[in-house]
């Protein structure tokens, strides 16, 4: 991926050095030579990471990000801080000023580029996420639980893969202080644990007694209920080959042996942080599509859905030779209902109406709503005898039992059903559908509560 990556440093050789290995990947770098520049820059320019040198004259890279953070049009704006001093203390400070990572010099190129990538995702993400939130309250609609959390990213459930008891038990003593953790010293056992639950992040070790943690890296990649979660592997120094391994089979960081407490700390909220926000982003697409094809009254699909579906399974059926009906039910004298009993009452019948259409359809069959008191129902594989009897079968499980308007009514709802199939090589949704519409009128003339089979 591309990003827009602000290096920060007083010695030009280290810019230069920063530059050439990021352009190398096709990043778009911007640079600055103190804090203050870097603060100029962030205020003019979008910018999606911040590398920024700790030992500066005059501003010092703590200052420099205390402020990026604290200034609300910059403070989701990833930082990392880039430092000649491999001190505990440096860090803790680093992360009291809201910095998200950390490199030491000389500056490592997987862990260079591996960090910019990682935090320009995350970058995205919460672009999306801060857009999303702030249009919503633009619309007066609160925050629900998840997208507060997804934003806040504190805690998240870890799964942490390694059979060397001593080391998994340091890794939960810091780890557990904020979130909820689980090891699991065998691949088998972890990967059915990961399948069966929800994690926001799996932590491995590549260091196994007797066992290969890519193996287990590269299964996770390949099932569809984990393909999202995000993945640190433990590497011992050296082991250069693997990590590149590991990266390329989808692999999101590492963490060097012996694990920093403060860089391990800051690599998992970043990546917790950025599961979350994928999940609430994610839920939010399948719940817009989802919107977008159902009826939300009746939790039926809706006409839009109909006619697409329709159209693919007439091809289908014209290709291969089977049989195709429709069905539409419409409510008689579902004005009366309204007028009598209110729309609410009008709206309870509908939606036990839909519950019964539901209930006598096939899995393979497609029940909508058309709009107002009209239903439909697409059955493939199915000739107009058999639609007939389902028909039949629908209309008396409308008419058998009372519905409910309210509290206190019970009243006898009956449904006209029109039914046509497919019988010319030339025809189209709309021919089939008006002849099942003309059927659904003829019950209309004969009495209603009734079904009628082409009319045409």
């Amino acid at each position: 991926m591309t990003a827009r990556v602000l290096v920060v440093d007083d010695i030009l050789a280290n810019v230069k050095l920063l530059e050439a290995r990021l352009a190398a990947e096709y990043f778009e770098v911007l640079t600055a030579y103190s804090g203050k520049e870097a603060l100029d820059i962030l205020a003019r320019e979008r910018v999606d990471v911040v590398l920024l040198d700790v030992m500066m004259p005059g501003m010092d890279g703590f200052e420099a990000c205390r402020r990026i953070k604290s200034n609300p049009r910059t403070h989701h704006v990833p930082v990392i801080m880039v430092t000649a001093l491999d001190q505990p203390s440096d860090k803790v400070q680093g992360l009291e000023n809201g910095a998200d990572d950390f490199l030491t010099k000389p500056v490592d190129d997987i862990a260079l580029i591996t960090r910019v990538k990682n935090l320009a995702r995350l970058k995205v993400l919460n672009d999306e996420m801060l857009m999303r939130a702030t249009t919503g309250r633009q619309m007066g609609i609160a925050e629900n639980a998840a997208l507060e959390k997804a934003l806040s990213g504190r805690s998240g459930r870890i799964m942490i893969v390694d059979d060397h008891p001593r080391s998994a038990t340091r890794l939960t003593e810091v780890l557990s202080k904020s979130h909820e953790v689980t090891v699991e010293p065998d691949l088998h056992a972890a990967l059915i644990r990961l399948a069966e639950h929800n994690f926001d992040l799996l932590i491995v070790s590549l260091s196994l007694s007797n066992a290969d943690g890519l193996r287990l890296c590269s299964q996770v990649r390949s099932l569809d209920r984990t393909r999202h979660l995000p993945i640190i592997v433990m590497v011992e120094p050296g082991d250069d080959a693997r990590l590149l391994r590991g990266l390329d089979m989808g692999v999101n960081d590492y963490l060097m042996r012996p694990i920093d407490r403060h860089e391990m700390l800051a690599r998992v909220k970043t990546q917790i942080k950025r599961k979350l926000h994928s999940d609430y982003l994610r839920n939010s697409l399948e719940e817009s599509v989802e919107m977008s094809i159902i009826d939300p009254l009746t939790g039926l699909h809706n006409r839009r859905y109909m006619e697409s579906h329709l159209k693919t399974l007439l091809a289908e059926a014209l290709q291969s030779g089977r049989a195709l009906s429709i069905l539409i039910a419409d409510i008689d004298h579902f004005k009366n209902v309204n007028d009598t009993h209110g729309h609410d009452g009008g709206d309870a019948v509908l939606k036990e109406c839909s519950a019964r259409i539901q209930r006598n359809t096939r899995g393979i069959d497609l029940a909508c709503r058309l709009g107002g008191e009209e239903f439909l129902i697409i059955m493939p594989d199915t000739d107009i005898a058999r639609a007939y009897h389902v028909g039949e079968r629908l209309r008396a499980c409308i008419a058998a039992d009372l519905f409910t308007v309210n509290a206190s009514t019970r009243i006898r709802v009956t449904a006209s059903v029109g039914l046509a199939t497919l019988e010319r090589v030339d025809d189209t949704p709309e021919t089939i559908f008006k002849r099942a519409d003309n059927a659904l009128y003829a019950a209309k003339r004969r009495g209603r509560n009734r079904v009628v089979a082409d009319a045409a």
